[in-house]
């Protein structure tokens, strides 16, 4: 039997940082993006204004582009260092100084970084994700990431959910990205079953303030870094170190 409640008739799993340990491997990829960026832009004409410091893979990652679409993470950072550039189009390439041309960057790295590192589920999630087959509870993956099926093959782990919901499926289906509640309810539909009675599984600020704004029955923030306090501020209503807490 898991520890939750009752009431609740499916999970919905963030990917990244809950269900594998490929944060890692995004924050790595975001950081190689962005630094070759920042970099170029340091020897080319710029705002005074603009701080051009490399970014930093924990403390950048988490505040601006954890959870959130490629696009609008490239968005939040620039913004963070007082930088503005075009939006691009979808033929711009990694090269480009856009929005779309360091979201292509990023991408383009990501795909190898898993190949070569491997991705694994956490051992705490293999607990609760067998605890709810064992219960007939149904789950499914909600990621703001294009890769997610990149990353659940890799792990041996895409035949265990009922339902994905990912970064391509955000313009397929016409889905605003986190912190919108739109992907963890489209995943709930997808699953036959109401927002109140679904719970949602998250590590990032932005996922869990999705799960709150989609009054989800039951919001639960996975704090790896240390970040408890914040997760609950922006709408977990348990907050646990590792899932095998739950199962």
């Amino acid at each position: 039997m898991t520890q939750l409640p009752d009431a609740v008739r499916a999970c919905l799993f963030d990917m990244d940082g809950v269900l594998t340990d490929t944060a890692r491997i995004h924050a790595a990829a975001w950081k190689d993006a962005f630094d070759a960026f920042l970099t170029a832009r340091a020897g080319a004409e710029h705002g005074p204004d603009e701080d051009l410091r490399p970014f930093d893979a924990r403390a950048d990652y988490e505040a601006h582009v954890d959870g959130l679409p490629r696009e609008d993470g490239v968005r939040a950072f620039l913004a963070s260092r007082g930088i503005e550039l075009p939006e691009g189009t979808a033929d711009d390439g990694p090269d480009v100084a856009s929005v779309t041309g360091i979201a292509t960057a990023k991408n383009d790295r990501v795909g190898p970084l898993i190949d070569r590192e491997g991705v694994e589920l956490y051992p705490g999630t293999v607990v609760l994700l067998d605890a709810l087959d064992a219960e007939g509870v149904p789950y499914a993956v909600v990621s703001s990431s294009a890769n997610t099926r990149h990353v659940l093959e890799a792990a041996g782990a895409l035949g265990r959910f009922a339902a994905i919901v990912d970064g391509t499926s955000l313009a397929s289906r016409g889905l605003k990205g986190k912190p919108a509640p739109d992907t963890f309810l489209a995943a709930a539909e997808n699953l036959g079953v109401a927002p109140a009675d679904a719970a949602v599984f998250e590590d990032a600020l932005s996922g869990v303030q999705a799960g709150r704004d989609g009054h989800f029955g039951l919001v639960v923030g996975v704090d790896r870094v240390g970040h408890a306090d914040a997760l609950r501020e922006h709408g977990a209503g348990l907050v646990v170190a590792d899932l095998a807490e739950l199962a």
